[in-house]
């Protein structure tokens, strides 16, 4: 596709990056369990651990990414890059060497940690680059091409994963996640004109400080604070776009029942039809196959034709009843039914990424995607705290009736939410002047 000829080595270090993170998803259910329950199929402990780093996780992104999104728009794509990368080595290399119970916990701590400072900032800055390469017209296609790409990698990772042993499993995800940051170190190109850490954020604030002194008092939002925003910006944007308020309320429910699902959901499995390393991979891999299929080659035929808006409803609706099907599951071939029936919804985020994006100009992409971020992290955070005790309680003993997969069907009723909003969204011309201020918007509201 014309456009996207600069993106190949973004596209290598998502390659890279998602393989590293993929290759142990199938096997850190099992891990867990060994390292908190031993012999047990059903682990209370385990449900809620990993509902509280997920719930961490999104108060870190809450916070981080609009951050890391604002600083890329003045500092470049790639110097932001850089910490989210570095973040993911430390926790394979934790398991890498030892999944005992000690050092279980360990890395169940660094992972928290590394979690709340990167986690969702490279997919954010990811996005926000392809927008500085690609036109408005196509954006849709190329972000459903980037996701495509992470696909591709998520196939190839469980494929490995389900042939590979546990051990060597988180050696190869350390060794690559090494490997994906220097290699955009080495040949990612910078795609923000004339930025770079030239001079350190604290010089700059000062000598905004000067300016100001000799200058007006009216510029003082000129300083290093106003290259920092996230709420304020936020906001403003929500005040001032209909089309990104609307998008934001989709993302939030659709990202509830997302972060749920990615909860509970291997739990929920294991519980209810004792579901292993290798029965986890074998499903990834079907639901990785046809999302490959739908954002690389379905997704940028159907763009041009339907419109991101239409696409983003029949995602949502296919998302929503394959939810509540998968609350009612009879038999274990259910899930892999459904599996292959679930494709359509890896086109919700790319949809709602391309449709905020046209609402700012391209020197606030980083901006916008953050904003994306910090709202799906803030979903993230309730999710788990709501659903991990649910489930827990469901398929526990003590449940007060007999329906094991009814969190699953909460799930549904969130991804219904997202589905009826979304059928009120429009097209509509993008703001003003392509570009956000608080000013400008505060002018308008006025």
């Amino acid at each position: 596709m014309e456009g996207l000829t600069g993106l190949s080595h973004l596209f290598v270090t998502m390659i890279l990056t998602s393989f590293g993170g993929v290759i142990v998803m199938p096997a850190i259910t099992d891990v867990t369990m060994a390292a908190l329950c031993p012999g047990q199929d059903q682990c209370s402990l385990a449900i809620y651990l990993t509902g509280f780093l997920q719930a961490m996780s999104g108060v870190g992104s809450v916070l981080m990414t609009p951050l890391i999104g604002n600083l890329s728009d003045q500092y470049g794509r790639k110097a932001l890059l850089t910490l989210p990368l570095t973040l993911s080595v430390i926790p394979q290399v934790i398991l890498a060497y030892s999944r005992s119970t000690k050092f279980f916990y360990a890395y169940y701590v660094v992972k928290i940690l590394a979690a709340m400072a990167g986690e969702g900032s490279f997919h954010c800055l990811a996005l926000a680059y392809v927008a500085d390469k690609v036109s408005d017209g196509k954006r849709a296609s190329a972000f459903g091409i980037l996701a495509g790409v992470g696909s591709a990698s998520f196939v190839v990772g469980t494929l490995a994963a389900r042939f590979l042993s546990t051990d060597l499993t988180f050696q190869i995800a350390a060794v690559l996640s090494m490997i994906a940051l220097v290699y955009m170190r080495i040949f990612l190109k910078e795609s923000v004109p004339g930025s770079g850490m030239k001079q350190p954020l604290l010089k700059e604030g000062e000598e905004s400080r000067v300016e100001q002194n000799e200058d007006d008092s009216s510029r003082r939002t000129t300083g290093t604070f106003k290259k920092l925003p996230s709420v304020g910006d936020l906001i403003c944007l929500l005040k001032c776009s209909p089309t990104f308020s609307q998008a934001a309320v989709v993302l939030f429910f659709n990202s509830l029942a997302d972060g749920g699902l990615m909860a509970i959901l291997l739990y929920y499995l294991k519980a209810r039809f004792q579901f292993n390393k290798n029965q986890f991979a074998d499903l990834m891999m079907i639901n990785g196959i046809g999302a490959t299929l739908t954002q690389l080659f379905v997704m940028p035929i159907l763009v041009p034709n339907i419109g991101e808006e239409k696409l983003l409803s029949t995602g949502l609706l296919v998302s929503c009843i394959s939810i509540f099907v998968y609350s009612i599951s009879w038999s274990a071939w259910v899930p892999y039914a459904l599996a292959g029936c679930s494709v359509l919804g890896v086109i919700v985020r790319p949809s709602i990424c391309s449709i905020a994006s046209k609402q700012v100009g391209p020197t606030e992409q980083g901006m916008v995607q953050g904003c994306l971020s910090g709202i799906s992290s803030s979903a993230n955070i309730i999710s788990p705290l709501i659903f991990s005790p649910l489930t827990a309680l469901f398929l526990s003993e003590e449940a007060p009736f007999n329906f094991p997969g009814f969190s699953i069907m909460c799930l549904g009723l969130a991804l219904m939410i997202a589905f009826i909003q979304s059928l009120m969204i429009h097209a509509v011309p993008p703001i003003a002047g392509g570009k956000i201020s608080s000013n400008s918007c505060t002018d308008t509201l006025v």
